[in-house]
């Protein structure tokens, strides 16, 4: 089965930018459909984006025109390409594969963090 690992949060300001990496290992990420997902403290984890297996995308509305997920197959990699950040943007943010707009399907990594903060 897939193994997922999240890098690339950090501590930026507001109106700032970040990259996360999604790095697949034991299987090629081609065979599955991944989204981003997020939790802040205190709420539940949402969904942000998601790609299929042929590159088609989707974002919730929160983020949309400033969050971008892209896929690198020959990298195994996942990218979210996030722009102009805000503070409520400040989450633990994870990837996962899923199916459609859908919860994930494995377990969950550890995530990496995001804080928006001046």
């Amino acid at each position: 089965q897939v193994q997922l690992v999240e890098s690339g949060g950090g501590l930026v300001q507001p109106g700032g930018s970040l990259r996360l990496s999604c790095v697949a290992s034991r299987s090629s990420i081609i065979f599955y459909n991944i989204g981003w997902y997020r939790q802040a403290p205190g709420k539940q984890r949402e969904l942000v984006a998601s790609i299929t297996r042929r590159g088609n995308t989707n974002s919730t509305d929160s983020v949309k025109g400033r969050f971008a997920i892209s896929r690198d197959n020959a990298k195994n990699t996942v990218y979210l390409q996030m722009n102009s950040l805000m503070p409520e943007d400040t989450a633990v943010y994870y990837c996962n594969r899923n199916i459609g707009w859908g919860p994930g399907l494995g377990s969950w990594g550890q995530g990496t963090q995001v804080t928006v903060s001046s």
